[in-house]
């Protein structure tokens, strides 16, 4: 009987593991061709908190996944079970994606020197604002798509 109740419990905390870390781990994988640009690959051996590129790439990418992930729960708790969850989730992700796409460029290029994170070889030129939004709408569309569609499918008649 306990051990049954320490193996449901491990269980349950392996699902949470797995549910905050998945979404991140997806998007670590399919932002990864960004990583072909030399100054992405600066910025990630320049960030802290590891030494290596690849943990630092990695924990930033999970990281700056938790955002959506903890929206969507946040929708997914505050939402009536009977009420309609596709507008929250269409709001959140709006906003988040705005956010994402505002915002990562303009911490790259302003925020990071500013705090003493020189990372841009090559002086921080327009092509480092395009790199970087692109990456920033890449990144935000592998949540945004999904979530976009999920929200839509709950905003139809009849919910899901």
């Amino acid at each position: 009987m306990i051990l049954q109740t320490l193996v449901d419990q491990a269980i349950g905390v392996a699902l949470i593991i797995a549910y905050l870390l998945a979404p991140g781990i997806v998007a670590t994988l399919i932002w990864a061709p960004f990583l072909g640009s030399s100054r992405i690959r600066s910025l990630f051996k320049q960030l802290p908190p590891f030494d290596s590129m690849v943990l630092t790439y990695i924990f930033v990418a999970i990281a700056a996944s938790l955002p959506y992930v903890f929206g969507l729960l946040a929708v997914v708790v505050t939402v009536d079970p009977d009420g309609v969850w596709g507008p929250p989730i269409l709001g959140l992700t709006a906003i988040l994606s705005l956010c994402y796409v505002v915002s990562i460029p303009v911490i790259g290029v302003i925020g990071l020197p500013r705090l003493g994170i020189d990372w841009d070889p090559n002086g921080y030129s327009p092509s480092t604002w395009g790199i970087l939004t692109a990456g920033a709408v890449w990144y935000t569309a592998i949540f945004a798509v999904p979530l976009t569609l999920l929200g839509l499918v709950f905003s139809l008649p009849g919910g899901y």
